[in-house]
């Protein structure tokens, strides 16, 4: 847990659950917060298995993954190549357009010239191209004067993305099983405080919404989970028009280390299927894998 992202805070809050979620199910479970000295610790405590609860570049994208296959221990959630995939949203939109999922149109444009002009017709959503949990993500409106200033802190190379209205709609998928379906409710745009933070959004689990597109997610998520290669849990995220009927499903992206805050998603689907937080934690440990 932990490690070097954006995403340390809600990793440490993750990993801590996790670990008391585990010794509910009386598994010893040892905490380890990622740093320069990991493959020391991990050499030094021999775990018989790593629940990987690090969020965010290093930890999801396929780095620890390799170190972890490297030292011949098993872990939780998805390989290399599939974590690598996963995190690269443009490279991921392009596996799921392969496998004929509904996706918007998107580009990697320049930092600069995004600032400078409209790279795209508005509205559109400027995010990186390889950060999780809505990090330094800008929602650019036909009413905005201009281009957007992004933040220095934004990567030289960002995507661009055709905004897609709607409600905000997600499936976890379990092993070979999509969960269920929650939609989101929240007052302006879902960003990491209205993820993380106490009272930041509302969840309906099972989502209130026709059977035909309550299907669909399911349908939708469990291909995405294959046609990258995940394994464990994952959380593939949807935004539904209401107008547009089947037509306006469109799927997001494919988060394969989803959060597991007492705010989370994807522990509340899973208690919504009578999966408790401990039993889910315990799955994703007996789950762990080396393709080494």
């Amino acid at each position: 847990m932990g490690g070097p992202s954006a995403e340390r805070e809600v990793s440490l809050f993750t990993g801590k659950a996790c670990a008391a979620a585990l010794r509910e199910e009386n598994i010893n479970a040892i905490e380890v917060d990622a740093g320069p000295d990991l493959v020391a610790r991990l050499q030094d405590i021999k775990p018989d298995a790593v629940l990987n609860c690090l969020h965010g570049r290093w930890g999801e994208d396929g780095c620890v993954q390799g170190v972890l296959e490297w030292l011949g221990i098993p872990y939780s959630h998805s390989g290399v190549l599939a974590s690598a995939l996963a995190m690269d949203k443009q490279r991921s939109k392009d596996v799921f357009a392969q496998a004929g999922l509904p996706i918007v149109k998107s580009i990697i444009a320049k930092r600069d010239d995004v600032r400078a002009a409209h790279v795209m017709e508005p509205p559109y959503v400027v995010k990186p191209n390889n950060e999780g949990s809505s990090v330094g993500v800008y929602l650019v409106e036909v009413e905005n004067n201009g281009p957007p200033q992004l933040d220095d802190d934004m990567p030289d190379e960002v995507m661009v993305e055709t905004f897609a209205p709607g409600r905000e709609l997600t499936t976890t998928v379990m092993g070979d099983r999509a969960l269920t379906v929650t939609d989101i409710l929240t007052t302006g745009w879902y960003d990491y405080d209205a993820k993380y933070k106490e009272g930041g959004s509302s969840h309906v689990v099972p989502a209130d919404v026709p059977s035909e597109i309550f299907a669909l997610c399911m349908d939708y998520a469990k291909r995405a989970h294959t046609a990258l290669g995940c394994r464990g849990v994952s959380r593939t995220d949807f935004r539904w028009d209401e107008t547009r009927g089947v037509d306006g499903l469109i799927l997001l992206e494919t988060n394969t280390q989803p959060g597991m805050t007492a705010t989370s998603l994807t522990p509340e689907q899973g208690e919504a299927v009578g999966i408790t937080f401990p039993q889910l934690c315990r799955w994703m440990v007996e789950d762990a894998s080396c393709n080494r």
